[in-house]
Order: C-alpha cells, then sequence, then structure tokens
C-alpha cells in the first residue's frame, strides 16, 4: 500500500516480496495510440485539471545503517520524498505547460522533482475516454523515475516502466487497472535526473515530452 509518511530506515531490510516474483507492472502497448494528448500545452494539461509544480530535490548526508560494516559511517538520502501520496506542495514553483521544456537545476549532477494530479475527463480534446486504456508517456533529459499514486511499478530483471528507462529515453506507464474511467485521478510525481551520475553533464533538466496515449 502507497505510504504517505515517509521513515528513514536505520538498518537493512528484505523486500516484502522476493524480487523476482514481484508481479510485472502493466507494460504499454507497442501499437500506435489512436489519440493523443500533449500534457505540455496549455489546452492538454487543462483537460486533465493538471497544476504541474516543482522544486529542485538534493542529496543529504545522513547515518548508514547500523548493520553496515564499520568503516562506512553515513550515506545519503534524497530530500523531499515528494513521491508520497498527498505530499504538501502547495509551497513549489507553479510551472506553466508551456514551460516544462524550460531548463532546471544547476547543471551537472542534479535533481528536481515535478507533480501533477490528472483526473480522466469524459471527453479529452475530442476523445471519448470510458474504457479506453491510458498511458502516460514521459521523456526527460536525461533520466526520470516516475510514481503514480504513490508507487514506482517495478520488477527486478524485467521491464520496469517507472524506473530509469535509459540516456533520454521515454517512461511509458499504464494508468490504473487496465481500462480507465471518467473521474479517476492519478497522483503523478516525476523525480527528474540530470546525468550520467559518473559523467556530470554540462546541461541542464527539462521535459524533452509528456503525454497522455489513449489505446481502444
Amino acid at each position: 500500500m502507497p505510504t504517505k509518511t515517509y521513515n528513514r530506515p536505520t538498518h537493512s531490510l528484505p523486500p516484502a516480496i522476493p524480487p523476482l516474483l514481484q508481479p510485472q507492472p502493466p507494460l504499454a502497448p507497442l501499437v500506435p495510440p489512436v489519440h493523443v494528448v500533449d500534457l505540455m500545452t496549455e489546452a492538454g494539461s487543462a483537460a486533465f485539471g493538471a497544476v504541474w509544480r516543482a522544486t529542485e530535490a538534493k542529496l543529504v548526508e545522513c547515518p548508514a545503517f547500523t548493520d553496515s560494516r564499520p568503516q562506512f559511517k553515513t550515506t545519503y538520502d534524497v530530500e523531499p520524498h515528494a513521491e508520497l501520496v498527498g505530499f504538501d506542495d502547495s509551497g513549489w514553483e507553479v510551472v506553466a505547460p508551456t514551460d516544462l521544456d524550460g531548463r532546471r537545476g544547476g547543471g551537472m549532477v542534479s535533481f528536481f522533482w515535478f507533480r501533477a494530479t490528472l483526473t480522466i475527463p469524459a471527453n479529452a480534446a475530442g476523445f471519448d475516454t470510458a474504457g479506453a486504456k491510458a498511458v502516460l508517456r514521459v521523456n526527460v533529459d536525461d533520466y526520470a523515475e516516475v510514481w503514480v499514486n504513490g508507487v514506482l511499478p517495478r520488477a527486478a530483471g524485467r521491464p520496469s516502466p517507472a524506473a530509469i528507462q535509459g540516456f533520454n529515453m521515454p517512461n511509458r506507464l499504464v494508468l490504473g487497472d487496465n481500462i480507465v474511467s471518467p473521474g479517476d485521478r492519478f497522483e503523478i510525481a516525476v523525480f527528474a535526473i540530470n546525468g550520467p551520475i559518473s559523467a556530470a553533464p554540462a546541461n541542464f533538466l527539462w521535459f524533452r515530452e509528456a503525454k497522455i496515449e489513449f489505446f481502444r
């Protein structure tokens, strides 16, 4: 179950389900969508009632796990943990959909959170959404991890649509249980990463694309 609070762990913990036994996240169809709405336009985001907000994320030093080897005294975590359901982002910068491609961060290795809540309308820019499959397509320069309603869909050793896909490649996440209905709400949190980490780039973070793809 998604949580609404974050408690930093103090020692290592086994996963609730062995990674190789976790269910496969649903994968987006490879056929062309029948309808696409561009969330990087005012009309596109407005169709889903989406208000985008953003803030810089930072690495913070914290104590190492109590069961780590003796030579390790500290480790690092991310702040804020904006993937949480109901996270209060009211104090963040409001980002116009047309400015999602604006360059953010200080360059080199940096991180940014983007959040919005999408509500499936009965009609999305001329498309009847009832019973359709909806896919969120997000491509961040350079990498992204995408949380939906407090969950980062992933499975060890298999395609995981919410996790980093590769250098400047899109994440494509199926929203809901295979089909959507008008009124369905999806709390989206995109953790944007400027990288590669070991080869800090001389550029910034921005969205290359953000779309909702519909399939029948």
